[in-house]
């Protein structure tokens, strides 16, 4: 595929289901930051902006064949580039209100513990994948986690183990001694008290600890506790945040444990 197919490929499929069912589409766009945070780590984030740009341009703008589109992600990265040509975005956070019951399971999980047989089971779920916060809506639990803890009848570090953690690795790793403090501060399960600005610029990564706070915030490994509602103009809002839960600890703690090992591996 050359370098105009690409950018164009939903442009042309979309033209090819109009003319065929003559409707206008709706493009469901899910984890489209995934690329940008493979880009970021790896060293092609300048070709992977200059594609992006492209393809969304393409897609989104002056597609006339589509009826509205919907993108899913975990990092709001309005104020890059790839977004300057996108009008009429409607952006939903973890902090939004909008949309704020629609993301994971409720406390209902009780009830269909006891039908599995799990009732005694009830206070470990909890400590392990409760803790997610949408607006103001709180004791949400990882659907994904409880699903599978369903099925195999035993805890463990499901959620966490399913995506890449290379740019969260990569930025406390190499983070100044306030970010290693705060992050061994998280993995005791105490609070950190920091700013927090929900719209994170990728090249600004790795010389602020506010948008690393950010990026674990918007990645769902920290809850809000509370926030400063009023703030000084031109001032981020200050947060208190936590471990969302215990298996986000526990695969911190699983992330820590490969650096110590591939050093004594360098070392042997």
């Amino acid at each position: 595929m050359d370098e105009l197919d690409a950018p164009m490929a939903l442009y042309q499929l979309s033209d090819y289901l109009y003319r065929y069912y003559g409707k206008k589409v709706i493009i469901l766009l899910d984890e489209y930051d995934t690329p940008m945070q493979e880009a970021y780590v790896n060293g092609f984030w300048d070709e992977l902006v200059s594609f992006t740009r492209s393809f969304f341009n393409s897609t989104f703008k002056t597609n006339p064949y589509l009826e509205r589109a919907v993108m899913t992600g975990i990092t709001r990265v309005s104020k890059e580039s790839v977004f300057s040509d996108l009008n009429n975005i409607e952006v939903v956070t973890t902090t939004s209100d909008k949309y704020a019951t629609a993301f994971g399971f409720t406390e209902e999980v009780f009830k269909v513990l006891d039908e599995y047989g799990y009732g005694d089971k009830k206070e470990e779920v909890k400590k392990w994948y409760d803790g997610f916060i949408f607006g103001k809506n709180k004791d949400i639990y990882n659907p994904w986690s409880i699903l599978n803890f369903l099925n195999k009848g035993k805890i463990g570090t499901y959620w966490a183990n399913t995506s890449s953690n290379g740019l969260v690795s990569k930025l406390v790793r190499e983070g100044n001694i306030k970010i290693k403090t705060a992050f061994e501060q998280l993995l005791k399960g105490e609070v950190i008290t920091c700013p927090i600005d929900e719209q994170i610029v990728y090249n600004q990564l790795d010389r602020s600890a506010e948008s690393i706070w950010s990026l674990l915030l918007a990645s769902g490994y920290l809850k809000v506790l509370s926030y400063e509602e009023k703030r000084e103009a031109g001032r981020a809002p200050i947060y208190e945040l936590q471990c969302t839960n215990e298996e986000v600890r526990d695969m911190f703690y699983s992330m820590v444990r490969l650096w110590f090992e591939g050093k004594k591996a360098l070392i042997g």
